[in-house]
């Protein structure tokens, strides 16, 4: 573990005073999470404090937990290893790997937002984590009033994972077409989509319509039964 990481979080720890919680993570990186309640406390002690001067927010993120680790799909034509589908198993897993991996935010909550923040006077970056309380309507404060980089990112998330951001100026979809329905990150969201658009001769216009493609299952790796793959043939 890196001694400036380390002193960093120490420096952490005393500022925030329990406002956030470190949690597992490479061991050059540091990450906390904070509860929402705490969000915009802690957000703006960690840019206006002299020793930590967070003052670049670098990016806003979601994470959808509805599938976290879940077990390897169950199919007769992917391997268990290389590119499968399916998360590796714990048992695969070295302890310092296992340990790196950080878990839910909070036990039975679906949604987090993630902040990644850079002090450009210190050269020090930290990430938090905020759980979303509610699954059905996931909302969190937003951090424009303290960095105003966040306008457009909180957008984005709103748009792709349906995560509401209370207080912000001007929350609406940034990404997605007009009259788009649902959320492309969510987990649960198809992955061929609900709509297609094509142009229509006749209207001379960009028309919707029901997707028409058929859903599947892509598996990249397929065990086959032919010569090419029999392992005691060296040429």
């Amino acid at each position: 573990m890196s001694e400036l990481i380390e002193a960093l979080a120490r420096e952490v720890d005393a500022q925030l005073q329990g406002r956030g919680t470190r949690v597992p993570s490479l061991p050059r990186e540091l990450t906390y999470d904070v509860p929402a309640a705490s969000l915009l406390d802690a957000a703006r002690i960690l840019r206006d404090h002299p020793a930590l001067r967070f003052d670049l927010l670098a990016d806003v993120t979601a994470v959808d937990y509805s599938q976290y680790r879940l077990e390897q799909w169950a199919t007769h034509s992917a391997s268990g290893t290389g590119c499968s589908r399916g998360r590796a198993p714990q048992s695969a897993l070295l302890p310092a790997e296992e340990h790196a991996m950080p878990p839910r935010p909070v036990a039975g909550h679906r949604f987090a937002v993630v902040y990644h923040l850079l002090s450009v006077a210190n050269n020090h970056r930290i990430r938090l984590r905020v759980a979303c309380v509610s699954d059905e309507e996931p909302v969190v404060d937003s951090v424009v009033a303290v960095w105003a980089s966040a306008n457009w990112f909180e957008r984005e998330v709103f748009d792709l994972f349906g995560i509401f951001f209370r207080g912000h100026p001007d929350l609406r979809r940034i990404l997605t077409d007009y009259g788009f329905v649902g959320h492309p990150f969510r987990k649960d969201f198809p992955l061929i989509g609900n709509v297609e658009v094509r142009y229509d001769e006749e209207r001379k216009r960009v028309v919707y319509q029901p997707v028409s493609i058929e859903p599947r299952v892509l598996v990249p790796r397929v065990i086959r039964d032919d010569n090419r793959y029999n392992p005691a043939l060296k040429q």
